[in-house]
């Protein structure tokens, strides 16, 4: 028997390797599940986008997904009222493509100038350290044009049964473009094949007591037991000229394209059937950049996500460094060679040796990957998208037709539901301390729906005399 001898530095070691944190806490979207999968194409879209993992049915991509709620910190409770988001990582053979999605069709802000008070107020009071209800709900009646999301965030819609029961959508508005050099508009949706399967508000706080950890233990145990969860990729198309003479500003993230105006096209679906085999180093590492695109997908002038494709990344180099695009999660599966990207902290894959830090090196000659893309510039058209993202966040009555329709049209035709989002809603204004914030939150209710307005005002009544 041998036996080693525990010398007093051992143990300092040791306590210093937990006393420092690991590494920088994600500012939001920090409470997340995920999983690997494959991506297959099911229906022809080569008249849409040249993008080579899009292009042939049959085609498989692997892909990495993770699901979090946006405002919780790690170790919050995962199944409370929140916005889910829904980060998709494709490791095509052109490179990686990102999709950085949420579980709701629409957005609480058009003007990304908004983005850093919109999460500050759905976090913790600066003075008490908790979540606070005048926080939240006086952001969102200074800024109103969101009232669809807080509407669909306060149905039932807001609880998710488990993530395997949840839609992604882009929101934002993205191109599909070919190689003449011509686009469409697109909008993204991944509709879950589950179906989708909500908690009530009672359920959900009773989850979150019992078992906070439930989503993410739900979607683990599904693929650990062959019950692999997919979705049914499609998106909404339409053409530069049409988007001119749209109903709705198409770059607009608080509204929704109705489906009778624009159809859904399917193109593929998405299976995850893998769990991670160590949840930091495959997850919680993970970056997703909505910048992250190949050939054949393009931004649009979306503002929102014009913002975005900044900001990801940016965060991803505070929190996990100057060189994360070379984790394993996050390094692309084709052949990349980008020798100026290298030094700096946890540089882990050799850092190019003695290879010279720039490229069109006669040292390593090598020949770029391209493509012989046309490229077709219509003055006109760009005129008008300038003119249309200069929209202010003036908010006008057009800004309540959809939450009415969301109401009346949706809402209106599921049993209960109707009534579960007066509840939710009239269940967290009572938290409300100022008279005011909670009385212009029912005014801006009314300019939805005058029945809407008084069933939450008498159900807070009603609440408040318990």
């Amino acid at each position: 028997m041998r036996f080693l001898a525990l010398v007093s530095q051992d143990g300092k070691f040791s306590i210093g390797s937990l006393e420092r944190p690991v590494y920088t806490l994600a500012e939001v979207h920090a409470q997340a599940a995920g999983a690997f999968g494959e991506f297959e194409v099911t229906h022809d879209i080569s008249d849409l986008t040249s993008a080579a993992f899009l292009n042939g049915i049959g085609k498989k991509t692997p892909c990495i997904v993770r699901i979090s709620t946006v405002g919780g910190e790690k170790g919050c409770p995962d199944v409370v009222r929140d916005v889910r988001g829904y980060a998709m990582k494709f490791y095509t053979e052109e490179g990686n493509q990102d999709f950085v999605f949420n579980n709701t069709p629409v957005f609480f802000i058009r003007d990304p100038i908004k983005f850093p008070s919109l999460n500050r107020s759905h976090k913790r009071h600066p003075q008490t350290n908790v979540p606070d209800a005048d926080m939240f709900w006086d952001f969102h009646n200074n800024n109103p044009e969101g009232t669809h999301q807080i509407m669909y965030l306060f149905s039932d819609r807001g609880t998710p049964a488990s993530l395997r029961n949840l839609n992604a959508y882009s929101g934002h508005t993205y191109k599909f473009t070919k190689q003449d050099g011509t686009f469409k508009y697109v909008r993204f949706h991944f509709i879950s094949n589950q179906g989708v399967k909500s908690n009530t508000a009672a359920a959900a706080e009773k989850l979150s007591g019992v078992n906070p950890d439930h989503h993410k233990l739900d979607l683990f145990n599904a693929i650990e037991r062959g019950d692999f969860p997919g979705w049914t990729a499609s998106v909404q198309v339409m053409d530069p000229k049409d988007a001119e003479s749209f109903r709705w500003n198409v770059f607009d993230m608080t509204k929704v394209w109705p489906h009778s105006d624009v159809p859904l096209r399917p193109f593929g679906k998405m299976t995850l059937n893998r769990n991670p085999n160590n949840f930091f180093a495959d997850i919680e590492q993970a970056a997703f950049s909505p910048s992250n695109m190949v050939p054949g997908i393009a931004p649009s002038a979306d503002p929102v996500l014009q913002a975005r494709l900044f900001s990801y990344p940016d965060a991803a180099r505070y929190r996990l460094g100057t060189n994360y695009q070379q984790l394993r999660s996050n390094a692309p599966h084709c052949p990349v060679y980008t020798p100026y990207q290298r030094d700096g902290l946890s540089s882990i894959n050799g850092n190019y040796g003695p290879d010279p830090n720039y490229i069109r090196s006669s040292f390593v000659p090598l020949a770029p990957a391209s493509r012989n893309i046309q490229a077709v510039h219509d003055i006109q058209h760009e005129v008008w998208s300038g003119k249309v993202t200069a929209f202010t966040s003036e908010v006008e009555d057009d800004d309540f037709v959809q939450p009415r329709n969301f109401w009346k049209g949706v809402l209106g035709k599921e049993k209960g539901q109707q009534e579960d989002l007066v509840s939710n809603v009239a269940g967290n204004l009572i938290n409300v301390k100022e008279e005011r914030i909670w009385r212009k939150a029912i005014e801006i209710f009314r300019r939805v729906d005058k029945d809407l307005a008084i069933r939450i005002e008498r159900r807070m009544a009603d609440l408040s005399a318990l």
